[in-house]
């Protein structure tokens, strides 16, 4: 016999006896679970029914199912509920603990602390990673639960962390900075709180894992008003600001990519913005501005925003009469990537007057601008010279939304629901008479002087008032 042939034997022999192996090894299973169900059935033993897998594995199932399923499913077995205090990931409120506001609105505190006193202390071995604490709506709640609440849950595992709480304790409670620090805050990816006061003595350039916070109504100085945010965390790429005063920021600029600002009681914050942010954050791709008081139109500058692809506008009631949408052209202008712009307003209260004198701005190819919404769509003259020169100037334009209710409530953009009653379940925002008329006014404004002029290759949306829920109530 040859080499070869012999090689070829003692090759098929191998894999004739592996499969012997494996069919015996089969059987005696078999056999097993035979011997186990019958025991089960003649009453005598009783086995646990889970598949015999390591506490790691189960650990990792519980982490992808959401908080309130794998706490439900802790009272199954002891595994589970060991599973359930190894879960990663908390969001804890008085909806996902299932408690209810009585009539004036507030929860049963006691119930809340005592909830949430247990599952952090029952996670305390294990730790999380992400904790979102929304006690917004526990106006009563004791403040010194919250300390030792964060103590628990910021320890080295924590990459994310939000603190929502009642609006009086913007001043009342302060963060407590040192327990982010000393290697508890160094996996932390993501920081956001809300009406409180936070003042870390050496800065957050410590925080080297950082990308996102966001500050809601927080206060730094000890002074009436937030001064100066400093932060020196070398990956923030997302800042998201909302206070009643304009505030002064220092961040490793060039590593911002996101910026979300408001400021309630600023006058011009528009204004502020085109000037100073090119310089200030050069590197944005993505910036929402809210605005409450624009008391001038918004100025023509020679600095860019360079890389800036997503642009997001609200202005709300504060705006003086006589307020140049068209002004906002300038930011299209000093953006010249840009692909998506949106506006939001509240409906300005102003007659068109005469359409003979349309102003027009100097032209300017927005070659790369596709996508543009524009929701409290008004009647005002400069509204519709804005409109205009977007729809003239835009040349790779794809669609454009024209919603002439600015509907807050709306967060996924369904429309009303007389058009979409599938998609959406709740009613439309309510809408004062008067807004109801410059609605329609604005609907009016849209088919007279605006909808000729969209180009056959884009898309135009129009949309006005629900004829279920804004209807106008005979006279």
């Amino acid at each position: 016999m040859g080499l070869l042939a012999l090689k070829r034997l003692m090759s098929k022999q191998q894999r004739e006896r592996e499969r012997e192996h494996r069919r015996h090894k089969v059987q005696g299973r078999n056999k097993s679970i035979t011997s186990r169900s019958k025991a089960t059935k003649d009453g005598r033993r009783l086995r646990n029914p889970l598949p015999n897998l390591p506490e790691e594995i189960w650990y990792h199932i519980h982490s992808l199912m959401p908080m309130e399923d794998s706490a439900r499913t802790a009272c199954v077995s002891r595994t589970f509920l060991r599973s359930w205090r190894h879960h990663p990931y908390l969001i804890l409120s008085n909806r996902t603990l299932g408690l209810k506001q009585n009539a004036s609105g507030k929860g049963d505190v006691w119930a809340f602390t005592t909830k949430i006193d247990q599952i952090l202390k029952n996670h305390s071995a294990a730790g999380v990673k992400t904790l979102e604490l929304d006690v917004f709506e526990c106006r009563d709640l004791n403040a010194c639960y919250l300390s030792d609440w964060l103590q628990i849950a910021i320890t080295p595992k924590i990459e994310s962390l939000t603190l929502e709480l009642p609006s009086k304790y913007e001043e009342e409670y302060n963060f407590p900075c040192s327990l982010l620090f000393g290697g508890n805050g160094n996996l932390i990816r993501h920081l956001h709180l809300t009406y409180c006061a936070f003042r870390p003595k050496i800065g957050i350039g410590c925080l080297r894992s950082l990308t996102k916070l966001h500050l809601s109504h927080v206060h730094i100085s000890e002074e009436d008003m937030l001064q100066m945010i400093d932060s020196k965390a070398p990956n923030l790429s997302t800042f998201n600001f909302t206070g009643d005063n304009l505030v002064q920021f220092s961040l490793e600029s060039l590593r911002v990519k996101n910026l979300d600002m408001a400021c309630l009681e600023e006058i011009n914050f528009l204004n502020y913005s085109i000037t100073k942010l090119p310089y200030m954050v050069p590197n944005l791709e993505a910036l929402t501005l809210s605005s409450y008081n624009e008391m001038v139109n918004t100025p023509t500058i020679a600095a860019r925003f360079h890389h800036l692809n997503y642009l997001e506008i609200y202005l709300d009631a504060g705006l003086f009469p006589e307020y140049d949408f068209l002004s906002l052209g300038s930011f299209l202008g000093a953006s010249p990537v840009l692909e998506t712009f949106i506006l939001r307003c509240d409906p300005v209260l102003e007659d068109f007057g005469d359409a003979s004198n349309m102003r027009q701005l100097p032209k300017h190819k927005y070659e790369s601008l596709k996508d543009v919404m524009i929701y409290g769509f008004c009647s005002a003259k400069s509204m519709v010279e804005l409109t205009c020169h977007i729809l003239e100037n835009a040349i790779s334009l794809e669609s454009i939304t024209l919603d002439t209710v600015n509907d807050w409530e709306d967060e996924e953009n369904l429309g009303r629901c007389s058009v979409a009653p599938a998609c959406k379940s709740a009613e439309c925002c309510y809408l004062e008479a008067d807004v109801i008329l410059e609605a329609n006014k604005g609907l009016m404004a849209i088919q007279k002087y605006i909808a000729a002029k969209v180009p056959s290759t884009v898309q135009l949306d129009v949309r006005g008032p629900c004829s279920r829920c804004h209807s106008l109530e005979p006279m």
